[in-house]
């Protein structure tokens, strides 16, 4: 699967800060930008698998239809 998303850094004292714009939740912080960028492709994997975690939870039971879904921007 392949998917593009917005990876932010922010330049602190410290390192970087950052996060993804279209995901909520996938932020992070690393000392060095290599570091954040790892740091950032781990957080969303944790993210994604936790929304789909509390989905499956929350269909327990029910009648549903799963399917691949393809999006293409501009």
């Amino acid at each position: 699967m392949s998917l593009e998303l917005t990876a932010v850094f922010h330049r602190v004292p410290e390192g970087y800060v950052a996060f993804v714009e279209e995901l909520p939740g996938a932020n992070t912080q690393g000392a060095t930008l290599d570091e954040a960028r790892a740091n950032l492709v781990e957080a969303v994997h944790l993210v994604l698998e936790a929304n789909r975690a509390l989905s499956e939870e929350g269909l327990l039971g029910q009648d549903v239809l799963r399917e691949p879904l393809r999006i293409t921007t501009a």
